[in-house]
């Protein structure tokens, strides 16, 4: 098949895949289902030739040379490629421990560890990976975020989310952030269960909303599944349009692309279809389904529509985002960041 830089109209969703390398049903499925692109997981990567070739089948499938391919690749527990072939790339909280210290070293380290992350994404075609988190924990809450968080308080998460993101656009990867409006004060996880977070207006903005107002220029981000009462005492952010067109897009002020978070977390309710439908037309730009499933993708197929021309819109705005890579020295960047953390460890950050 011949690749496009512009490829025929896609429709408004993202899929996983099952395995290392394309069956002949999932071939089938995606050149019908005409996906925006696709996202990867720790079983579909093997190794970098591996990847790389189930990318170029990936894209190969709807006709798109450049189609968003996401992964998830924070560090520390959240990272699909991992060694020997990968860096093992540390946890944010680790930034959070330096910026305590010296926070001006720690931004600078965050944005060399996302320059060396994104260098390792570029090099297989990775060119969205869904981070940073910008969450900010509060006493008590679920360790789902736990050390995914960069700081306890906006504006180291501001500030360290900003370096991170800062540093994947410099070598040509879109950030996304997670998981607008705020994770931070869920009591469940909701890959699991709904969480129901009952914190005033004036709380959230203060808190939760604000790394996400920071960085709301940025090119991408992910809803998060969590029920925010005093916004919509019903449904998820992610199904909800007074919270998505009253805070994401209007309080916080993102216009960036809005992709949900994946349909199978059992914080959502409905069939697939349903999830995938309700999602679109409370606001999202893109639904997300992760697990590769084909019954399953099937029925997401149902429920999603053709990309609208304000997704594309914004899809086309944070394409322009992407840097372009130029005398960028691996070895030098990935020294400095050894430094910063040995001043770290001798406590003379």
């Amino acid at each position: 098949m011949i690749l496009s830089n512009s490829p025929p109209l896609s429709n408004a969703v993202i899929y996983g895949c099952s395995g290392t390398v394309l069956n002949g049903e999932e071939k089938r499925f995606f050149a019908d289902a005409r996906p925006a692109g696709f996202i990867l997981f720790e079983r579909n990567c093997q190794d970098p030739d591996q990847v790389r070739g189930l990318i170029n089948d990936l894209r190969a499938c709807i006709g798109s040379a450049d189609a968003p391919i996401l992964i998830d690749q924070e560090g520390g527990r959240v990272r699909r490629l991992k060694p020997p072939h990968w860096r093992d790339a540390p946890a944010a909280a680790v930034f959070k421990a330096l910026a305590r210290l010296n926070l001006e070293l720690a931004v600078e380290a965050a944005h060399l560890n996302a320059q060396l992350i994104a260098a390792e994404l570029g090099n297989l075609g990775i060119n969205v990976n869904c981070a940073p988190v910008l969450d900010v924990p509060s006493p008590g809450s679920h360790e789902i975020i736990g050390d995914r968080a960069f700081g306890d308080n906006p504006a180291m998460v501001s500030a360290l989310g900003l370096a991170t993101a800062e540093g994947f656009l410099s070598m040509g990867v879109l950030p996304v952030l997670k998981h607008i409006p705020g994770h931070g004060r869920a009591m469940a996880d909701s890959h699991k269960d709904l969480p129901v977070v009952e914190a005033p207006v004036a709380d959230l903005d203060l808190i939760d909303f604000a790394p996400f107002r920071a960085l709301a220029h940025l090119p991408w981000a992910m809803t998060a599944h969590v029920v925010y009462s005093a916004l919509d005492g019903d449904a998820p952010a992610t199904t909800s349009a007074p919270v998505i067109q009253g805070t994401i897009r209007g309080a916080i002020g993102f216009d960036g692309v809005l992709v949900s978070d994946d349909l199978s977390m059992k914080a959502l309710m409905g069939t697939m279809a349903e999830r995938a439908t309700a999602s679109l037309a409370a606001g999202c730009d893109l639904v997300l389904h992760c697990c590769g499933d084909m019954a399953e993708m099937r029925e997401v197929a149902n429920g999603v529509a053709p990309l609208n021309d304000a997704a594309a819109a914004r899809l086309a705005r944070g394409d322009a985002m992407r840097g372009q890579v130029a005398d960028w020295d691996q070895g030098a960047t990935l020294i400095r960041l050894q430094e910063i953390f040995k001043f770290q460890s001798a406590g003379t950050a």
